[in-house]
């Protein structure tokens, strides 16, 4: 149970009441009234709560901003990572398993380009909530402070004519009061017609002062009714803006944890995605593909033969004039002897009757 209400703590700024004076004089009592009512027509409590409730709101569309900005950051992430998948090579020469894989990867890359364009999407619709949450909360506000406002404006018209019938009777009270002065001091010291002047005023002067007693006595009452109907009204406003108020925390605080949620789901839904690229690698194996390439573009399991020396001269004279329909096969010859030379020969050696000079 909260013990700190808005009806508590929001009212205007009164001076300390003074006690009141039982002497049967109406003016003591309105004196009293006045000094305690001398700030009654601030509205400092109503305006700090109207301020606090307009920041909220500001808060609000500040969040559902937010909002709209990751959605365009999520939308366009979502569709980049899909022309990315679709458009750009990645393996595409690739062959058996670790083709399904790829295959699988730029599918599942995809996929969470879809989930973030998704994503984006549920952000538009918590912005829009948001948005509708903060107008429905301002057209119920609006009531209540047009009723403020006509109480506000209706207490300060009837605290300003009571101000003023308050300096008029005052006024009257001073006349009487010299008056009544004049007639006592010139007692002895005018003519019986001028007493009779200073008498007729003297009535005059009550005359007014009971008139304008009244009058101000009248405006006190008045203000009291509205005093007291404003503070009616204050408080239902202050209860109804402190409930609205716990309502916009709850909702600002419910959709900051639905955000993040959405934001932890969108990473969950991503990973499942992912771990579906790294089933389809477990079944990629290396000895599949390298068995799949050599069946699928083998040439042939025989190695060429060693290209051999074959001695220009020695070809020329094996030869024979002899014609032959058959062609004589060419032998393969073992390699050549190393020439030698012994002391004291030329400089030269012979293989198979051919000299080699050496220079």
């Amino acid at each position: 149970m909260r013990e700190t209400l808005f009806r508590d703590h929001f009212w205007i700024r009164l001076a300390k009441r003074r006690p009141k004076l039982r002497t049967g004089c109406v003016f003591s009592e309105i004196s009293s009234l006045q000094e305690e009512s001398s700030d009654l027509t601030s509205t400092v409590g109503y305006d700090s709560i109207i301020q606090h409730l307009n920041d909220g709101r500001k808060n609000c569309k500040e969040f559902e901003d937010f909002l709209k900005e990751r959605a365009v950051i999520e939308e366009k992430y979502g569709k980049e990572l899909i022309n990315l998948s679709k458009k750009k090579p990645c393996g595409q020469t690739e062959l058996n398993t670790l083709k399904r894989s790829l295959d699988a990867f730029k599918q599942q890359i995809d996929n969470v380009g879809q989930g973030h364009i998704q994503l984006a999407q549920t952000l538009r619709e918590e912005a829009k909530k948001m948005e509708d949450f903060r107008e429905k909360q301002k057209l119920h506000r609006k009531k209540i402070e047009l009723i403020m406002e006509a109480i506000h404006k209706n207490r300060n018209l009837q605290y300003k004519k009571t101000m003023e019938a308050k300096r008029l009777y005052e006024q009257r009270c001073r006349d009487k009061d010299e008056a009544e002065q004049a007639v006592h001091r010139n007692a002895n010291l005018v003519t019986q017609k001028q007493q009779e002047k200073l008498f007729l005023k003297l009535a005059q002067t009550k005359s007014s002062l009971e008139d304008s007693d009244r009058n101000y006595q009248q405006s006190i009452t008045s203000l009291e009714k509205i005093r007291e109907e404003w503070q009616k009204e204050h408080i239902k406003a202050c209860e109804f803006f402190e409930t609205q108020e716990c309502e916009r925390i709850s909702y600002f605080r419910n959709a900051l944890w639905l955000h993040v949620n959405q934001l932890s789901q969108s990473c969950v839904q991503n990973d499942e995605k992912y771990e579906e690229i790294r089933k389809s690698l477990e079944m990629c194996s290396i000895e599949k593909d390298i068995e799949f390439f050599v069946n699928l573009r083998k040439t042939g399991s025989s190695a060429p033969a060693p290209v051999a020396y074959e001695n220009y001269y020695n070809a020329q004279r094996n030869a024979t004039p002899v014609r032959s329909p058959a062609s004589v096969p060419i032998s393969r010859r073992g390699p050549l002897p190393t020439p030698t030379s012994g002391p004291g020969d030329p400089d030269y050696a012979t293989i198979d009757g051919y000299s080699l000079i050496h220079h």
